[in-house]
């Protein structure tokens, strides 16, 4: 993708983040890494936090820092693209202001955080919306310590290709198209780049990382499935593919 397209698309979703982030404000924070997926409070991937330097790749409203900050995390560290999301995420977070350290950009840029400095790198439901998956993994990369992890998680890339059409599921798409598509479910102008779960386990190898694990569970509960069946995900569809996946990787 040429890089004049790439910063039109970085500007086009920034503008249009501002716009819906009050929407979002402590949605899809951990414990929970996304629609139908296991907890962090089931799955234990970042162990002990204690005393860890984090940094939060899409760090939004901020509620994934403050259960980190919870969890005794010793520095919080965090990057978004929007401005409207890091000023919530800058009051939000006021008690840890020692500790905190914010920056309003897009991922796939360092806007001056520190290499091999950090314990623990993750992002929750965010790094889907990178316009250039290698470039984000190398600062990703750059920013841990040798030894370092990486979480991350986001929409499973069979979810959109699938819809559902009253009682039946049916392929809109080709899995194998890649590439940036305008992101369904919203109304404003916004690009999300689209790609193979594979795409994202070579591109992390490509980076130096090695993968730990790979999680597609569905947990489907009686109270989910008493939900909205015309919302984008939907436990009728989870219970045929997963909504979404995690996967954890180490800096080698």
């Amino acid at each position: 993708m040429l890089e004049s397209i790439k910063e039109d698309y970085i500007l086009l979703n920034k503008k249009s983040w501002d716009e819906v982030a009050p929407r979002f404000f402590g949605r899809t924070a951990l414990p929970v890494y996304g629609p139908f997926l296991p907890t962090e409070n089931e799955l234990n991937l970042f162990g002990n936090v204690e005393d860890k330097i984090v940094l939060e790749i899409g760090c939004g409203s901020g509620h994934s820092l403050n259960f980190m900050a919870s969890r005794g995390a010793s520095e919080l560290w965090g990057i978004d693209l929007s401005d409207t999301q890091i000023e919530t995420a800058w009051d939000l977070l006021s008690a840890h202001k020692s500790k905190l350290n914010l920056f309003q950009g897009p991922m796939e840029k360092n806007p001056g955080i520190p290499s091999e400095y950090f314990d623990i790198v993750y992002s929750i439901y965010a790094i889907g919306w990178t316009v250039d998956l290698p470039m984000t993994l190398q600062q990703v990369f750059s920013y841990l310590k040798p030894g370092g992890t990486f979480i991350f998680s986001w929409e499973h890339p069979l979810h959109n290709r699938i819809k559902q059409e009253g009682e039946q599921f049916v392929i809109k798409k080709s899995y194998h198209e890649e590439g940036p598509q305008q992101c369904e479910p919203w109304d404003l102008p916004a690009m999300m780049n689209q790609l193979k779960l594979s795409t994202y386990i070579n591109e992390l190898i490509q980076s130096g990382f090695q993968i730990e694990k790979v999680i597609e569970d569905v947990v489907i509960t009686e109270e989910i499935k008493s939900g909205d069946s015309t919302v984008w995900y939907t436990h009728q569809k989870a219970s045929l593919i997963p909504a979404a996946f995690i996967i954890k990787c180490t800096k080698k």
